[in-house]
Formats: C-alpha cells, sequence, structure tokens
C-alpha cells in the first residue's frame, strides 16, 4: 500500500476523491475497487501462478519503499483462480464471460487513470508526459511527498539518500547524483517569451522535494541491440533473481549479488560541433497597437533570465499594421526604438521579422493586430485586394499576390508599399545594422509571414487536417489566370477546379485529388503550374527589392511545414497552399532556385519539432501525417542548393525529449558537407521549463546547441 502521506498529496495535487457514488457511476463496487487499486500483490501473485505454469523467471520484488509496476502487469487482466485445465502443459482456460468482466474493468481502470492524469496536470503542476501510465502518477507523488524514485522503480524516503534500502537494488552512484543537482535560483516573473495558452507560473523555489528528479527513460536509450553490461555488487544473502523483461540480471558470486544491467550506448559528443545560436520569440503584443513598449520592466526581468540561461538573442515582428497604421508613408518606430535599445543593452541579438499580415485567429497568435487603417479602409469599397476562396469569402489576413503590380493602395503597388516600409525600417535602425545587433532580417511574403496562399483559414471554418481551399478567385488573380489560359490557347480553362472539395475534405472525398485525380491531367497540370508560379513570382519580386535595402544583411523567407496528406499521391494541403509538390514533382526546387539568386536563407517552421496540433481520432498516421519525411525532403533540398537554413518550432516547448530531436536536426550526425542550422528560435516556451530541474536541461541543451559540452542525448 502507499503511505498516507503520498495518498494525500494525491488528492491534494490532482483534486479527485474517487467517492462512492463516482465508484457507482462506472459501475466499480468496494471489491472491484480493491481488485484495482494500487495494491498489485493478489495481481502479482496471479502471475506468478501462471509464470511458474510457463516456466519463465519471476519479477524482481523491490523491497521498501514504493512498489513501482510495470507496465507489463498494468496491462494484464486481472481474473478470478479457475480450475487449470492442462492445454499444452503451460495455459489456463479461462470462460468467455470472465474475459469480458476483465475487459470491463480494465476499460473502468483506464477511465480513471485518465481523470488522474488531467487533474495532476491540471490542478499539480505535473509535467508527465502524454501517454504516462501509473508508474508516472506513482512517481510524481512519491517525489512530491519527499521520497525519491529512481528509474528501476526503486523508491526511498529524500532524507535517507545516502542509505541504500533495502533489497539492495539500487544504483548507488545514480541516487548520489540525484542529491548533486544544483539548486539554480531564477527569477520567478512573467516572462513575455513565455507562452500566454498555460497557465501556471514559474516558480523555482516552490517544492524543496522537487529537486529530487531523476529524468525519465527516452527513446534514445539502449537498445536490444548492442548492449554492453556492467556487473554492480548488491546486498548479501538473496536468492538469485533474473528477469529478461527488465532487462537485468542478479548472480551470486561469493554469497554475494551481483547485477548485470544494459548499459546505454555509447552518448554523442557535441563538444566541438559548429555553434548554433538559439533564440526565442517574443509575444506579439510586446509594442501595443500605439506603437508604444508594454511593460519595460517586465520586459528586462524577461531579458535578464533568458540571458541567465545563455539564449543568444530574441525574435521581434515589426507590424505593418502598427507602424504604418492610419496615414500612408507615415511611420512610427518608438515603441521598437525602446525595445531594441533594451535589448542591445542586454547584450543579445535581434532577429526580425517584418510582418505584413495581421495577427489574430490564427495558431500560437496571442493578440490582434489587423492591417493598417488605410488599407482596411481601401478594402471596403475594393474587397478584391484581398484573397479569396471559391465562394466568393475574403481573407483580409495578407493582401493578394493579384495586386503587386496594381497601383491600387494609394497610387501605390504593393510592391512599392513593401519596399517603402523596408527602406524606413532600415533608415530608422541603421546603427544596429552597423554593429550587427540585427543579424537577420525575415522577409514576411504571405499569412503568418510564410511564403504560401491563406489556404486554410480558421475563421472560414478550416480544421486539421483539412486540406484548405485554393485561394484564387479575386478579380485580379481570375485576370491573370484569364490571361494565361489564352496564352495557352485553351480559354476554356480559365476557372478554378470545380471539384476541388471544401476546406475540410479528405483528398479521396474530392474528384481533383483522389488517386488519378484532375491534378494529374492537363488542366490540372496546367492550374497548378500558374497557380504555384505565382508564388515564386511573388517572393522574386519582394526579395529583389529586399536585397538591395538590407545589403549586408541576411535576408531569409518562412516556408510553413505542411506535412498533413504527405504520404498521398497529390499531397491536397500543399497543393492549396502554393506548393505543387505532388509525388511526381519537386514543388520546393523552384522556390529554393528563386531564394539563391537572391543570396537568401530559408526560414522553415519545422512542424516535425513539437508538433502541438491535436489529430482526430480517425486520423490515419500512415496516410497523411509525416513531417519527418517533408523536413527531410525540404531541408536536404536546401542544402543541395546552397541555401543556409534557419528554423523554428512550431509550437511551444513540449517536453525534455524535444531537445533531442532539435539536436538531430540541427546537427545531423556525419552529414557528409558538415551542414548545420544557422540558428534555432523557439516559438515561445512553455512556462514549466522555468521549473529548476527543467532549467538545467534547458541550460545543458544550449550548451550542446553551442558545441560547449558532451550529450547526454543518444544518436
Amino acid at each position: 500500500m502507499l503511505p498516507e502521506e503520498i495518498k494525500s498529496k494525491f488528492q491534494e495535487k490532482s483534486g479527485i476523491i474517487m467517492m462512492p457514488s463516482q465508484m457507482q457511476r462506472f459501475g466499480i463496487s468496494d471489491e472491484d475497487d480493491g481488485e484495482m487499486g494500487m495494491d498489485v500483490k493478489a495481481e502479482d501473485d496471479d502471475d506468478e501462478d501462471e509464470e511458474k505454469n510457463m516456466e519463465t523467471p519471476s519479477v524482481v520484488d523491490m523491497h521498501g519503499g514504493v512498489l513501482s509496476v510495470n507496465n507489463r502487469y498494468m496491462n494484464q487482466q486481472h481474473y478470478q483462480d479457475q480450475p487449470v485445465t492442462p492445454v499444452g502443459g503451460s495455459r489456463r482456460c479461462r470462460p468467455q464471460e470472465e474475459k469480458e468482466r476483465t475487459k470491463l474493468r480494465e476499460r473502468q481502470r483506464r477511465a480513471i487513470t485518465a481523470k488522474i492524469l488531467a487533474g495532476l496536470r491540471r490542478h499539480g503542476n505535473y509535467n508527465l508526459r502524454v501517454r504516462a501510465d501509473i508508474n508516472d502518477v506513482i512517481g510524481a507523488l512519491a517525489r512530491e511527498a519527499g521520497w525519491v524514485v529512481l528509474p528501476d522503480g526503486t523508491t526511498f524516503p529524500c532524507r535517507s539518500q545516502g542509505t541504500r534500502p533495502a533489497g539492495g537494488a539500487t544504483n548507488t552512484a545514480l541516487a548520489a547524483s540525484v542529491s548533486q543537482i544544483p539548486a539554480e535560483n531564477v527569477p520567478s516573473t512573467s516572462v513575455g517569451c513565455i507562452s500566454p495558452s498555460y497557465k501556471c507560473t514559474a516558480d523555482c523555489s516552490s517544492s524543496q522535494t522537487k529537486t529530487a528528479f531523476v529524468p525519465t527513460s527516452s527513446p534514445y536509450d539502449a537498445s536490444s541491440t548492442g548492449r554492453s553490461h556492467t556487473s554492480t555488487m548488491l546486498g548479501d544473502g538473496d536468492e538469485l533473481l533474473n528477469d529478461p523483461l527488465l532487462g537485468v540480471s542478479v548472480d551470486s558470486v561469493d554469497d554475494r549479488q551481483v547485477l548485470d544491467a544494459p548499459m546505454k550506448l555509447q552518448e554523442r559528443n557535441f563538444t566541438g560541433t559548429p555553434f548554433v545560436p538559439v533564440f526565442i520569440m517574443l509575444s506579439s503584443g510586446v509594442v501595443n497597437t500605439k506603437c508604444e513598449l508594454v511593460d519595460p520592466d517586465g520586459l528586462v526581468r524577461s531579458l535578464e533570465v533568458l540571458r541567465s540561461l545563455n539564449v543568444d538573442g530574441v525574435m521581434v515582428e515589426c507590424w505593418w499594421g502598427i507602424v504604418e497604421a492610419h496615414h500612408p508613408q507615415e511611420y512610427n518606430w518608438n515603441g521598437y526604438q525602446t525595445l531594441f535599445q533594451i535589448i542591445r543593452e542586454m547584450k543579445m541579438k535581434i532577429q526580425v521579422l517584418l510582418s505584413f499580415h495581421e495577427c489574430g485567429g490564427n495558431v500560437g497568435d496571442d493578440v490582434c493586430i489587423p492591417l493598417p487603417n488605410w488599407v482596411t479602409n481601401i478594402g471596403r469599397s475594393n474587397p478584391d485586394i484581398y484573397f479569396t476562396d471559391r465562394a466568393g469569402r475574403r481573407n483580409p489576413e495578407c493582401l493578394s499576390w493579384g495586386v503587386d503590380k496594381e497601383r491600387v493602395l494609394s497610387g501605390r503597388t504593393t510592391v512599392e508599399v513593401y519596399f517603402d516600409y523596408m527602406r524606413s525600417f532600415r533608415v530608422e535602425f541603421n546603427e544596429y545594422f552597423e554593429d550587427a545587433t540585427i543579424s537577420l532580417v525575415i522577409i514576411g511574403l504571405g499569412p503568418s509571414g510564410e511564403l504560401r496562399y491563406p489556404s486554410n483559414p480558421v475563421k472560414h471554418g478550416w480544421q486539421y487536417p483539412g486540406i484548405g481551399e485554393f485561394q484564387c478567385y479575386d478579380q485580379y488573380l481570375l485576370k491573370s489566370l484569364r490571361k494565361a489560359t489564352e496564352s495557352r490557347g485553351q480559354p476554356c480553362w480559365a476557372r478554378g477546379p470545380e471539384n476541388s472539395g471544401a476546406y475540410n475534405s479528405r483528398p479521396q472525398e474530392t474528384g481533383f485529388f483522389c488517386d488519378g485525380g484532375d491534378y494529374d491531367g492537363y488542366y490540372g497540370r496546367f492550374f497548378m503550374s500558374w497557380y504555384s508560379q505565382l508564388l515564386v513570382d511573388h517572393g522574386d519580386q519582394i526579395l529583389s527589392l529586399a536585397k538591395l535595402v538590407f545589403e549586408g544583411t541576411c535576408i531569409a523567407t518562412k516556408l510553413s511545414g505542411i506535412h498533413w496528406w504527405y504520404k498521398t499521391a497529390s499531397h491536397a494541403a500543399e497543393l492549396t497552399a502554393g506548393y505543387y509538390n505532388s509525388s511526381h514533382r519537386d514543388g520546393y526546387a523552384p522556390i529554393l532556385k528563386m531564394l539563391g539568386r537572391h543570396g537568401a536563407s530559408l526560414f522553415f517552421a519545422n512542424s516535425e519539432i513539437m508538433t502541438g496540433i491535436d489529430r482526430p481520432l480517425d486520423f490515419s498516421e500512415s496516410m497523411a501525417h509525416h513531417p519527418r519525411g517533408l523536413a527531410w525532403q525540404v531541408l536536404n533540398s536546401a542544402w543541395d542548393a546552397g541555401i543556409a537554413i534557419y528554423s523554428q518550432s512550431s509550437f511551444p516547448y513540449n517536453g525534455e525529449d524535444e531537445y533531442a530531436r532539435i539536436l538531430e536536426r540541427a546537427k545531423p550526425l556525419d552529414h557528409p558537407d558538415g551542414k548545420h542550422f544557422l540558428s534555432f528560435t523557439f516559438r515561445r516556451l512553455n512556462p514549466l521549463v522555468m521549473e529548476r530541474h527543467n532549467v538545467i536541461e534547458f541550460k545543458s541543451f544550449i550548451r550542446k546547441m553551442h558545441g560547449d559540452a558532451g550529450s547526454q542525448y543518444q544518436t
């Protein structure tokens, strides 16, 4: 049974107390509750009888402390003793009725476990992984109550760390290392770069018992192949214990036990690897719509925290809708001047994103910043300046590429408006370019600052993983389409696809994107070539001017990681976004070639890293979700074309294993040309990063990105 102090901690932190009425709601009697409780003695006895019949080793029993139940035993079904009918001499026969009862009890157990985990995450601030099991719950509660829980399940009071618990299975070196974790004092503050979607605060002085933290095993631990073993001397007089499922064996040598445990594979050492700076994206609302810096004192505290963690710099979005808000060519940079001055005094670098789109309504947006007022006034009288879908719905998130060369913005074209804005920025902040405080300028070329069509707007009802819709129905783009069809000699093609589905359709539900669909016919290939070439031409025009304005400074363009439906033949979601990347065509090569002409870099929003979108239960990963494949294609194509790569996480930090994936992608092992990212930017931070043990992991990750220390992550 669990100690009473752990039980009380559980009820206090999770807010879940199973009352008799709740137990009846799940159809659980007191007798069943006893079976499904934490006390697994009856189940272990039953398993022991069965394993004796099957002539397999028994499980190591941990004496003293909290019993850590292996997942293998949590997934087994409980059943009552039945007369054993020898079948092959090793299996017992159970009636069908008994099997149904065990399935029902297992479903009830899982329902209760799900509520427990939800309560702990929401009310107890426990950093439990998504697929946490009962072992993780017990371990978290035990640590909160002042106990030490080792990875093998050995548990003992924190005050007795120097004393090996009974049973002798303690890794003394690991126990010693737990007590030596430094207690770093990180200021508790509301950081402007921390994601506001999380409600918990970063209080590093909350509970001393949380310092006794032992990282859980990761998917980079040793596998069943290539293992090496080490022998550790244990206590005296215990019987021989072996468990191949746990990967350990205990033998007796001179009346002393020797534990053979598998060691991890050789760890990758990042010492001496290329320096990759780490940036944090500041909140979009750090400067308000009046172009005033919000909470300068709080910003200074936030930057001090980041600087203490060895973060190299921050990313700042400079919004067109704030700077040129009221009248054409009247620019107000006051708030950004104050912001940049504070950042420079902190000796940090700045990545600037020139945002020519609106903020609000998309994933990750925390404020609402529309396009300039004088532009929206023009849009009321001429709504065709915005992208339009087949149903005629306008999207005011950004301007249509059909007006790039149309003088519809108070006598100027869109290209001229963007050029004047970039030139004003360069003049205003010239000193920051000269002293290299501004290290990168990202040119916003579409929604969310990415070079793509706004094919999946949430405001129009799009939900992941819908394929989206083509955005080419404003009068300017339709005029361009008619001109292209006349040049092709097919005026009847002057229309958008009529069978391409709706925003939330699946490829196989449409006649255009299904296998062998119209996308691969004569009309489909013509339309997609025209649609995707408009995207390339738009980027080409803007970057040709940006190259002149920011001469001597690295410029970059953002591409979106649209990975859903990547494994289908049509790549429907990419096609509606303007990436003509079907199974028989490389849709990113023309974009990368265009970047190379202007010496621009690629800023890739890597959706493989920290994907935070909840996928529907009926969404088959084998048919669609493949961020790794997309990342492999884009990154290797860019490196092959000689394009430098900057990367950004799509969503906030979501677990310690993410660091390993970032390191793998940022510094590929044994790349023949030594390619690597030029920087990595976090899109906000989860407040859990600021907890003491997570801060230690984060600083270690940054050292590895800087090439300063050996790695704890496995290749």
